[in-house]
C-alpha cells in the first residue's frame, strides 16, 4: 500500500513538474507576452525630465510627462543605499537575482500557515523588473505569470548589470506619489534638497514611502510617516547599519519637511512658460539641422536660463509684503456699502452680457487666492467674482539692456489660479510714455534746458479738454528737464505740439511699441497702451546707449551627460533706435527724476541709494500704477492694478506710481544693495556727461512770470481757448522767455 502511495506521489510530483516545466517554458518563449533580450535590457532608459536652472546655479524647473531625474550610484549616499537594502532585500549582495530563501519564506509562512506579516520574496532585482516594464493581467494567472516573467528579467538584468547599477536604476524607478518618479525628484519635492544631502532620517522617510507612497506620503500622513521611518530605523539597526543609540536619537526626532511643489508653487513659472516655447523652439532648430531627435519632456536635457534666482527671490518677497499690505486696503474699500453695491452692479452687468444665469447663487466649495494662504470656502459663483475683481496683479520684469539676458521675471500673483502673464498685459501706460516723447522732441533738437509753458490750455477740438498738472498748478515755464523730473502735465503737452507727430509716432515704433499712437494732445501724457515687456525693451534703449535689443531667456541647452547643444552667444543689436547722445540727455533727465521728482522716495523713504533712472506713472482714475528704474546694467519695469481698470484706489496715496508700484521695485533693490555679489553684478554708475554737453543742463527749474505779466494773461489769455493758440505758446522753446510785451503786442521790448 505504502509502494503504490509512493509510486502515485512520485507520479504526481512528476507531472506537477513537467506543467511546471512547460509553464516556465511557456513564459520564457513568449506564450504570455515578449520577454525582453539582455541587449534590449542593456539599451533600456528610463524617461527623464528636463532640467531647468537659473543663472546661479539653482533649480527653478522641470518639463517631464514623468518628473523624474536620473542619478548615478555614486551620487547616492550610503543612508539611502543602506536603508534600501535593510527594509526591501537585505540579501542583495549575495544572490544573483531570485533570493530562494526568501522564496521557501513566502511559501511556507505566507501561502501554506497564512502569515500575512511574513514579508514579500521579491528581490530588489525583481521589483526593478517590474518598474521598469510594469504588470500585465492574465486573469487567475496573473500573479504567478507575472512573478516569473520578472524573476527571468531579474536573472538577466544582474548578468549584464552590477549590484551598484542595479540599485541605482531601481532608486531611479520607484514611483513616489504625486506623479514624482526615482529618489532625486522626491528629495526634491519632500526636501527641497537633492539626494547627496540627505540626513539618515529624511533618507528612512523616502525608503519608508516604499511600501505604500500614498499611505506614507510625509505632507499628506505625516504621522504614518513617522511610524514607517522608525520601522525602517529598526532595520537598519537590525543589519548594523547604525547603532542602537544613532536608531534611539532617530526615531525621537520630529518629521522635518521642506516641501518643493516645482510645478504649481515654484520660483518662475510664468517665466517656465517662456523657457518651455523657446526651448521648443530651439530643439526643432537643431533636429532640422542635425536630424537628431530631442524631446523636451522626456530627454532628460539641461536647460541653463539667463534668470538670476537671488534677484527673482528678492522680488517674490517684496510681492508678498508690499502687495499684501495693498491688497487688504483695496479690499477695504470695495467693502463699504458703496463699494459693494459698485461691485455687484458691475458683476450683474458682466453676468447679462456673457448670459449666465444657471446657479450664479448657488454656494459650493472653491479656492480663493489670498497672501495669507489659499482660503477654502463655501462660496457662490457670484461672491468668487467679487472676490477675484477686487485682486491686484502685478508684473515685475527685469533685463541686461546690454545684450537683452531677462533677469527676472513675475508674471502675476499665483500661476495656478492667475495664469495670465502681466508681462505681457496691454494697459495706459500713463507718464511711462513721457521718456519717449522727451526722448522724440531731443532727437528732433530740443535741449535739456529749453523751456515748455506751464500756462491753462483748453483743447475746444477735442471736448474743452484741460490738461491739469498733478499739483493742479499752473503758469510760469518749466525746463525740459524739470518738466520730466516733476511729471509735469502742462509743459509736456506743450512739448507734444511742437515736436512733429512723425518724429514721435516714428520713435514710438522703432522702440518696439505695437499698438498705434493716436495724434492726440492726449497721448502725450500716455492714453496709449503698451506692455511692461515692451517697455522695458524700449527703456533698455536709453541705458546702452540707443541699440534696441531682444529679450534672452536661453544660455544653453545640454544633454545629460555635457554635451552641449546650443549655446547662446548674446550678439548685441546695432540697430540704433536713438543716437548716444540722446541717450545720454536722457538719462541725466531721468536721474534727476530719481534725486528730485517722482521716484525720490527710492532714497528718502525706502534707503535705496543705487545709481538709479527711472520713471513713475499712473493710468486716469489710478487704475493702474507703474514704475521703471534702470541703470547701465540692468532694467526693471513693474506695474499694479486690478483686472478691470474700474476697480481701483480712489486716490494717489495708495494708487499712484510711486506708492504702489515702486515700493516692488524698492523692497527688491533694498536687498540687492545688502547683497554685494549682485549689487556689483548690476549696478555700475552711470557714465558721467562730456564738459561740452553740462552746458547743456545749467539752467533753473522754473521761471516764474512777472506780477505785471500775470495780470494782463489773466484778462487776455486766461484760459487758452483755441488748439491754435496752444499751439503757438507751445512754440517757446529758448534758455530765456520772451518778454510779456513781445508776446502780447508782436512787439520788441
Amino acid at each position: 500500500m505504502l509502494k503504490k502511495l509512493l509510486k502515485l506521489f512520485l507520479k504526481l510530483f512528476v507531472f506537477i513538474a513537467i506543467l511546471f516545466g512547460l509553464f516556465l517554458a511557456s513564459i520564457y518563449y513568449g506564450a504570455f507576452g515578449y520577454l525582453f533580450t539582455k541587449t534590449e535590457l542593456k539599451e533600456f532608459k528610463n524617461e527623464s525630465a528636463s532640467l531647468v536652472y537659473s543663472e546661479d546655479k539653482e533649480l527653478i524647473g522641470k518639463f517631464f510627462d514623468e518628473n523624474r531625474t536620473n542619478i548615478s550610484y555614486d551620487q547616492l549616499p550610503k543612508s539611502v543605499i543602506n536603508a534600501l537594502v535593510a527594509t526591501e532585500d537585505a540579501r542583495f549582495f549575495k544572490h544573483g537575482g531570485i533570493d530562494t530563501q526568501s522564496l521557501f519564506r513566502v511559501l511556507i509562512k505566507t501561502v501554506i500557515l497564512k502569515h500575512k506579516n511574513s514579508g514579500g520574496g521579491s528581490t530588489i532585482s525583481q521589483q526593478l523588473a517590474k518598474n521598469m516594464y510594469g504588470r500585465n493581467d492574465y486573469g487567475l494567472l496573473s500573479m504567478p505569470v507575472n512573478k516569473t516573467k520578472e524573476m527571468i528579467l531579474a536573472n538577466r538584468l544582474e548578468d549584464i548589470y552590477s549590484k551598484n547599477e542595479v540599485l541605482a536604476m531601481y532608486l531611479n524607478t520607484i514611483p513616489f506619489g504625486e506623479n514624482v518618479y526615482g529618489i532625486e525628484s522626491a528629495s526634491r519635492r519632500y526636501f527641497n534638497k537633492s539626494v547627496e544631502s540627505l540626513k539618515i532620517e529624511e533618507a528612512a522617510v523616502l525608503i519608508g514611502m516604499l511600501k505604500a507612497n500614498t499611505y506614507y506620503n510625509p505632507r499628506r500622513y505625516p504621522e504614518n510617516a513617522v511610524k514607517r521611518r522608525n520601522v525602517v530605523l529598526g532595520q537598519m539597526y537590525k543589519y548594523d547599519y547604525v547603532t542602537k543609540k544613532e536608531k534611539d536619537s532617530l526615531q525621537s526626532l520630529s518629521l522635518q519637511m521642506d516641501y518643493s511643489n516645482l510645478e504649481s508653487e515654484g520660483p518662475a513659472n510664468y517665466f517656465m512658460v517662456q523657457v518651455n516655447k523657446e526651448a521648443e523652439k530651439i530643439l526643432k532648430e537643431i533636429e532640422l539641422r542635425n536630424d537628431a531627435i530631442f524631446d523636451l519632456k522626456t530627454s532628460g536635457l539641461v536647460i541653463e536660463t539667463t534668470l538670476n534666482a537671488k534677484l527673482q527671490d528678492y522680488a517674490l518677497q517684496a510681492y508678498k509684503s508690499h502687495l499684501g499690505k495693498m491688497q487688504k486696503r483695496l479690499q477695504r474699500r470695495y467693502k463699504t456699502l458703496w463699494g459693494r453695491k459698485y461691485l455687484k452692479k458691475l458683476i450683474d452687468k458682466e453676468i447679462k452680457k456673457l448670459k449666465i444665469t444657471k446657479e450664479i447663487d448657488k454656494k459650493q466649495k472653491r479656492e480663493l487666492f489670498s497672501w495669507d494662504g489659499f482660503i477654502i470656502d463655501s462660496i457662490s459663483v457670484r461672491d468668487s467674482l467679487q472676490y477675484d475683481l477686487t485682486l491686484l496683479h502685478a508684473g515685475f520684469f527685469a533685463l541686461d539692456p546690454n545684450n537683452g539676458a531677462v533677469k527676472s521675471w513675475v508674471g502675476g500673483i499665483d500661476y495656478r489660479t492667475h495664469p495670465y502673464d502681466q508681462i505681457y498685459a496691454q494697459r495706459q501706460i500713463a507718464s511711462t510714455f513721457k521718456p519717449i516723447l522727451y526722448a522724440a522732441a531731443i532727437q528732433n533738437g530740443t535741449l535739456p534746458c529749453d523751456y515748455l509753458s506751464n500756462d491753462s490750455i483748453v483743447f475746444t477740438d477735442y471736448d474743452n479738454w484741460m490738461p491739469q498738472n498733478y499739483n493742479k498748478s499752473i503758469g510760469g515755464s518749466y525746463s525740459v528737464a524739470a518738466s520730466l523730473a516733476k511729471s509735469m502735465n502742462i509743459p509736456t503737452v506743450n512739448l507734444f505740439l511742437q515736436t512733429p507727430f512723425e518724429v514721435v509716432e516714428n520713435t514710438w515704433k522703432n522702440l518696439g511699441f505695437s499698438q498705434e499712437l493716436i495724434n492726440s494732445p492726449a497721448s502725450s501724457l500716455g492714453t496709449a497702451n503698451a506692455s511692461i515687456y515692451e517697455l522695458a525693451i524700449a527703456y533698455s534703449t536709453f541705458a546702452n546707449g540707443g541699440s534696441k535689443i531682444e529679450p534672452q531667456i536661453i544660455k544653453s541647452i545640454r544633454t545629460s551627460d555635457g554635451k552641449i547643444l546650443y549655446k547662446n552667444k548674446f550678439i548685441q543689436s546695432s540697430d540704433e533706435v536713438i543716437t548716444k547722445e540722446t541717450s545720454q540727455m536722457m538719462n541725466e533727465m531721468l536721474q534727476k527724476v530719481m534725486r528730485e521728482g517722482t521716484g525720490s522716495s527710492m532714497k528718502s523713504v525706502y534707503g535705496v541709494n543705487l545709481p538709479l533712472a527711472g520713471k513713475t506713472g499712473t493710468s486716469q482714475d489710478y487704475a493702474d500704477a507703474w514704475f521703471v528704474t534702470y541703470n547701465p546694467n540692468l532694467v526693471i519695469v513693474t506695474r499694479v492694478g486690478a483686472s478691470m481698470p474700474t476697480i481701483h484706489f480712489a486716490s494717489g496715496l495708495n494708487g499712484a506710481g510711486s506708492t504702489l508700484a515702486m515700493p516692488l521695485v524698492a523692497k527688491t533693490l533694498q536687498k540687492v544693495q545688502k547683497n554685494s555679489k549682485l549689487k556689483e553684478m548690476y549696478f555700475t554708475a552711470f557714465p558721467k556727461l562730456q564738459e561740452e554737453s553740462e552746458v547743456f543742463f545749467d539752467c533753473d527749474d522754473f521761471i516764474e512770470d512777472s506780477d505785471f505779466e500775470k495780470f494782463f494773461e489773466a484778462i487776455f489769455n486766461n484760459p487758452e481757448t483755441t488748439t491754435d493758440k496752444a499751439s503757438k505758446k507751445a512754440k517757446r522753446k529758448t534758455k530765456k522767455k520772451k518778454s510779456f510785451f513781445k508776446r502780447l503786442f508782436g512787439k520788441k521790448d
